[in-house]
């Protein structure tokens, strides 16, 4: 029992997480060497694509690093690294418009881009308090203890509601990028293989960091159980 507890909470979220780092780290390195037959940059492609969209005061920027790719609504600019901003391979332009995709949810108010940007204070706060809680509450006991594992598991709990609220916003995303990469002709049909190996690895991580929190969550949940047991 305590070996398939281990397997199921711990190991299985921990291999699942490392699976979905190397399925995306290989999809994009693939089609990071394919080129994009019309030779668009990332950059223009962003920049097709929320201006198709009826955005004009969403500024592009590029950022250091390999896949730090993002939209920050707050300050509405849309980051792209080096090999994204100024390449023109699949991978490149799959990431590009789905970072667009994120602009085009602010746009039109799409409400589980609202949600997450709702839950982000929350979220940071209860990376905190999760840790240092769960922590404590496992070394002391007595109510203090599980008054600290509770602590913890609302903490958890937040991250959990955070990582699934992120699912639908980074495959709806994505869903527009290709619409958008086909509908104004930056890539044929017969070039979306590519983009939807990318992007399909790329959204496998979020299901990994949902995973994972749902685990440790559990986790906590069976040792307050377990001390009500005692």
């Amino acid at each position: 029992m305590n070996i398939l507890y281990l397997l199921i909470l711990f190991a299985g979220p921990m291999l699942f997480g490392l699976y979905a780092q190397m399925k995306i780290r290989s999809a994009y390195a693939k089609n990071a060497q394919i080129a994009s037959r019309g030779g668009i940059t990332g950059r223009e492609a962003a920049e097709a694509v929320i201006r198709s969209a009826g955005i004009n005061d969403v500024q592009i920027v590029e950022v250091p690093g390999e896949l730090t790719d993002h939209y920050n609504p707050m300050t509405k600019t849309l980051a792209l690294s080096h090999h994204n901003y100024h390449g023109h391979s699949l991978a490149a332009l799959g990431v590009a418009a789905h970072e667009a995709g994120h602009a085009i949810q602010h746009k039109v108010g799409y409400s589980m881009m609202t949600l997450r940007q709702t839950l982000v204070p929350a979220t940071q706060i209860a990376s905190t308090i999760s840790t240092y809680a769960m922590i404590a509450g496992v070394f002391l006991l007595g109510q203090l203890g599980s008054g600290l594992l509770l602590l913890s598991a609302g903490a958890l709990a937040v991250i959990c509601l955070f990582q699934f609220v992120t699912l639908p916003v980074e495959f709806d995303a994505s869903r527009r990028a290709k619409e958008q990469l086909v509908g104004l002709g930056i890539l044929s049909r017969d070039e979306m293989d590519g983009v939807n190996e990318t992007l399909g690895a790329a959204a496998l991580t979020y299901v990994a960091a949902f995973v994972a929190a749902l685990g440790s969550l559990l986790h906590i949940l069976m040792l307050l159980a377990g001390r009500r047991e005692e």
